[in-house]
């Protein structure tokens, strides 16, 4: 089996959908046990495989595996795909524009399938400094020198931040920050904050748009019309685990192997609301040797 990483950085926000909506809140896609928004393995795998189908469609049903349909029973294909989590996440700065924010639980995760695990060293590190106690305990570790930090309004002190050498980690995301832009900032601008402040700070750094609809000739906002949606925003990046299988026969599925490869390399729209340009992710593609997986 050949397994691979796929980073996802987001060039327009994706919504992801969710299970349930809150009043007029159309929510998003979130994990059961740490409320973090993801981008389920069900979603990755339909979008890549409506792609692929209309390249290689009989080489898809043995690839994605055959579905239920005129009464033939769905079989098992050659591809698995793992849900795609947050790895870095854009926070407004009044002191720095913008910044991304991480934490050791979104770093571990990442590190389990990098070969050889080489953040572990930052992750304990970054633990022990955020859980030192009282006053030599800090607020956040970061990657460049500041005298104060804005993360949104909250103000961060020197004496609440501490710097580290993050170079390990910014030569594992070099396929993403070497193509330019503003992604190139991303480990000059990192900071390392606890699971607990991440997930309220992801909590108030989502998009959310308010949508309504009028009546046509009075332009009133129509009775039950009003509704509030959710997005990641633009400048996340995500990460997801997959492979494919040896197969028995994969001269039959050579061509449709060749073009994942090619589309998971290339920029891709996931989620809904794609009308509205949502979901435009730049995605890079690495491959993970066979004895570096767990």
């Amino acid at each position: 089996m050949t397994n691979h990483l796929t980073y996802l950085y987001l060039l327009t926000p994706l919504h992801t959908g969710g299970s349930s909506s809150e009043g007029n809140t159309m929510g998003i896609a979130r994990e059961v046990h740490t409320e973090f928004p993801y981008l389920p393995a069900s979603s990755l795998r339909g979008k890549i495989r409506s792609q692929l189908e209309d390249k290689h469609p009989e080489e898809a049903k043995i690839f994605f595996g055959h579905k239920i349909e005129n009464g033939q029973q769905p079989t098992e294909g050659e591809i698995w795909f793992a849900d795609a989590t947050l790895l870095f996440f854009p926070i407004a700065s009044l002191s720095h524009h913008l910044v991304w924010i991480t934490c050791p639980l979104w770093l571990e995760r990442w590190n389990r399938w990098l070969p050889k695990s080489p953040l572990q060293p930052i992750i304990k590190q970054s633990r022990q400094i955020l859980s030192k106690q009282e006053s030599e305990q800090k607020s956040a570790v970061v990657s460049f020198n500041t005298e104060k930090l804005y993360l949104q309004t909250a103000l961060l002190n020197k004496s609440d931040i501490q710097k580290i050498d993050v170079k390990v980690l910014s030569d594992m995301i070099l396929p993403i920050t070497s193509a330019g832009g503003i992604v190139s900032q991303l480990t000059e601008k990192l900071v390392i904050l606890t699971d607990e402040d991440c997930i309220a700070l992801v909590e108030t750094g989502l998009q959310r748009e308010v949508r309504v609809a009028l009546e046509e000739k009075s332009k009133t906002v129509k009775g039950g019309s009003f509704r509030s949606e959710e997005a990641i925003p633009p400048e996340t990046l995500l990460f997801f685990p997959w492979g494919i299988k040896a197969g028995k026969e994969t001269s039959k599925t050579a061509n449709i192997r060749t073009s994942t490869s090619q589309i998971l390399n290339d920029k891709l729209q996931f989620g809904g609301l794609e009308g509205l340009g949502r979901g435009w992710a730049d995605l890079k593609t690495i491959v993970l040797k066979k004895e570096d997986t767990p």
